[in-house]
C-alpha cells in the first residue's frame, strides 16, 4: 500500500509538505500542491481519514437527523446540505429519526453519542429536553432547521405569516368564500407546521371580518398530492357549497386540488382560485400561485452555520432563531371571483 513517504519522494518534497498539500492545512505553493496531488494520483495514494482525525481532531463527518427522506421539502434540504458539505470536504451520515420510541433512543444513545461527528444538524425534528441535553453534553456544534430548539441556532420560516400572506392574497382579489385545506392535528408535524398554517389562515379571515373557525372553513388531508386530490373531490363536488378560493397548506396539496377540480369540470381560476406554500418544482407546470420557502437555501445556511461554529470552536449555548424570508409568486391559478349571473 502506498504511503505518504512514497508520495513525497515522487513529488520531490518533504513528508510534512506532502501532508500539508493533501490535507489542505498549512501553506504550500500552488505548484507544490499540484505536484503532490499528481504524485498521489499516480501511485493511488488515499489519505487515511482516521490518521487525519488524530492530527486535526476532526472527523470531517457531520451527523444529520431527519424525520422523512421521501417528502419533497426534506429531500431538497438534504440534497442542498450534501452538496454544501462536499464542497467543504465533509461527509454526511444520515439518520431517519422515528417518532419517540426505543429505536429513536438508540439513535441518540449510541449512534450520535458514540460515533465521532464534528457536528450535528437536526432537520424538522423538535428535540426533547433529554435529547438536547445529550447533544449539548457531547460538546459538538448543533444546528436545527424548522423551529426553535433550546440552546441551538435554528433556521426556519414563519409559517403563520406565510399562511396569512397566502390568505390575504385571495382576499385582495375579492374572495370572501375561502377555505383552508391542510394537515390534520392527528398527523401534526414537528414545530406545529399544520397548526401554524391554520392559525395564519384564521388570523387573516378574522381581520377581514369574515367567518373562519367553524364548519366548512377547514378540511384536513394528507400532505400529499393524492391527499389534496381526495379531499378536493369531496369538497368541490357540490356546487352549492363549493368555495370560490382555497388556501392549501402545501403545493402538493394544491396540485392535487387542481387535478380534482379539472376532473369535476371546474375551471381554475375562473371558478376556483388555489394558492399553496412551498415553491415546489411542479408549481410552475400547474401555474400555481405559491409562497416560496426555498428549502435549498435553508439547507445550505444550516451547513455554513455549523461550519462557522466549528471554526470558532465554541458551540452555542443560547437560543438563536434565524427566520428566513419567503416570497409570493403569482401565477394563473388565482384571480378574482366570477361575477354572479346577471352581475
Amino acid at each position: 500500500m502506498s504511503a505518504i513517504a512514497d508520495v513525497a519522494r515522487l513529488a520531490g518534497v518533504a513528508k510534512a509538505t506532502a501532508s500539508r498539500a493533501l490535507s489542505g492545512r498549512g501553506y504550500v505553493s500552488e505548484e507544490t500542491r499540484r505536484k503532490v496531488i499528481e504524485a498521489a494520483r499516480e501511485i493511488g495514494y488515499v489519505a487515511s481519514p482516521n490518521a487525519a482525525s488524530l492530527v486535526t481532531g476532526r472527523t470531517k463527518s457531520i451527523g444529520v437527523i431527519i424525520p422523512f427522506i421521501s417528502r419533497w421539502f426534506f429531500s431538497e434540504v438534504l440534497e442542498s446540505m450534501e452538496q454544501a458539505l462536499l464542497d467543504e470536504g465533509y461527509d454526511m451520515t444520515l439518520y431517519n429519526l422515528p417518532a419517540p420510541s426505543p429505536e429513536r433512543e438508540r439513535v441518540f444513545d449510541y449512534f450520535l453519542a458514540r460515533k465521532r461527528f464534528d457536528g450535528v444538524i437536526s432537520v424538522g425534528v423538535a428535540l426533547s429536553d433529554n435529547e438536547v441535553n445529550l447533544l449539548h453534553r457531547l460538546g459538538r456544534p448543533l444546528v436545527g432547521i424548522g423551529g426553535p430548539i433550546r440552546g441551538v441556532h435554528t433556521i426556519a420560516i414563519d409559517d403563520v405569516a406565510c399562511a396569512r400572506l397566502a390568505t390575504e392574497h385571495l382576499l385582495s382579489l375579492g374572495h370572501t368564500d375561502i377555505v383552508h385545506i391542510g394537515g390534520s392535528k392527528e398527523d401534526e408535524m414537528d414545530f406545529q407546521v399544520h397548526s401554524n398554517r391554520l392559525t395564519g389562515f384564521y388570523a387573516a379571515m378574522d381581520e377581514a371580518g369574515l367567518p373562519s373557525e367553524g364548519s366548512g372553513s377547514f378540511y384536513a388531508c394528507e400532505f400529499t398530492m393524492p391527499g389534496g386530490y381526495q379531499v378536493g373531490q369531496a369538497v368541490f363536488g357540490d356546487p352549492r357549497t363549493r368555495p370560490t378560493a382555497v388556501f392549501a397548506a402545501s403545493d402538493e396539496i394544491a396540485i392535487g386540488l387542481i387535478v380534482a377540480a379539472r376532473e369535476l369540470g371546474i375551471q381554475v381560476p375562473a371558478d376556483l382560485s388555489v394558492i399553496g406554500i412551498d415553491g415546489h418544482p411542479y408549481a410552475d407546470m400547474f401555474r400555481l400561485t405559491t409562497i416560496e420557502q426555498h428549502p435549498r437555501r435553508q439547507g445550505r445556511l444550516a451547513v455554513l452555520s455549523l461550519l462557522a461554529e466549528l471554526e470558532t470552536a465554541t458551540p452555542g449555548e443560547e437560543d438563536h432563531l434565524t427566520v428566513l424570508p419567503t416570497n409570493l409568486v403569482i401565477r394563473s391559478s388565482t384571480s378574482g371571483p366570477r361575477p354572479p349571473h346577471g352581475g
